[in-house]
């Protein structure tokens, strides 16, 4: 059977995790006085704490390669392809970190899936790969399968300042000046692997409306649209859009996911966002 593995930027809680069987590499993040891999050695309450009290910004980086050449080499005797599921590497590390390690193993079979994107559609991927892996579809189809969703996804997120993205070099520092004078409410997206502003409105309540009109207006309505919601330590105001896209899409439930400490840190607290998948007619 395929074997799944993913990174912590992936959301994906331990729980799901465990019942999919998919590894999931931590990102490291590096306050001034220590470093803790996430997810195993510092959890979300207390980075946040961390991140309260601390005077200078953290820093991350990608899981390193010794910990994927650990993971490859329990994987790899079992005699299967291994697809890996990881972030842009316009922002992250992570692909050039499970690069490096698979040329350890040169006769392994290990793919390695640049999503262009980070998050929780990320997760979703991570599952679905590792569910059709059980059904027994071969590593062709699951690699093709995943790369197609990659292209179909669209993210859209609002953050609370754009402090942490301009000191962090994840977006210009022109548009970080603009928002302060300003005091518009970008609503960022991703594009082609790297964070952009894709619209800009007046107030936070218009910028959480125009979320779920992007949503209701690109999602696929055929039960692959696979949306969630991303936040980072605003669960009321997650949970609350969460709902409201439940009801408009006639949904059970739409997953409200934790943003990990890794983005945090370049995004920083108060991140509102939606992460979906168009119509497959529409990719390209």
């Amino acid at each position: 059977m395929v074997k799944i593995v993913t990174d912590s930027t992936s959301t994906l809680s331990a729980a799901v995790a465990r019942q999919y069987d998919i590894p999931v590499l931590p990102q490291v993040i590096h306050f001034a006085d220590a470093s803790f891999l996430e997810g195993v050695e510092i959890d979300i309450p207390t980075f946040m704490q961390r991140l309260r009290a601390a005077r200078e910004l953290p820093k991350t980086s990608a899981p390193p390669p010794e910990l994927f050449v650990q993971e490859f080499a329990r994987l790899v005797p079992l005699g299967e392809p291994i697809i890996c599921i990881h972030p842009t590497a316009e922002a992250s590390g992570t692909i050039r970190s499970a690069t490096v390690a698979r040329q350890e193993l040169p006769d392994a079979d290990i793919r390695i899936i640049d999503t262009r994107i980070t998050g929780s559609p990320m997760a979703t991927m991570a599952v679905l790969a590792a569910q059709w892996a059980t059904a027994g579809v071969d590593a062709d189809t699951i690699e093709a399968r995943v790369r197609d969703m990659s292209s179909r996804c669209r993210i859209y997120f609002l953050v609370a300042t754009l402090e942490y993205m301009a000191r962090g070099g994840r977006i210009g520092g022109a548009t970080a000046l603009l928002g302060s004078i300003l005091q518009v409410k970008p609503i960022l997206t991703f594009n082609d692997g790297r964070v952009d502003v894709y619209e800009k409105e007046r107030t936070q309540r218009r910028a959480v409306a125009r979320l779920r009109e992007l949503v209701l207006a690109q999602i696929a309505r055929d039960g692959t649209g696979y949306l969630s919601v991303m936040h980072a330590g605003v669960p009321e105001e997650g949970r609350a859009l969460a709902d409201e896209l439940a009801a408009q899409l006639g949904l059970a439930e739409v997953p409200l996911h934790d943003l990990p400490p890794t983005i945090v840190c370049h995004a920083g607290p108060g991140v509102l966002g939606v992460g979906f998948f168009t119509p497959a007619s529409s990719a390209g």
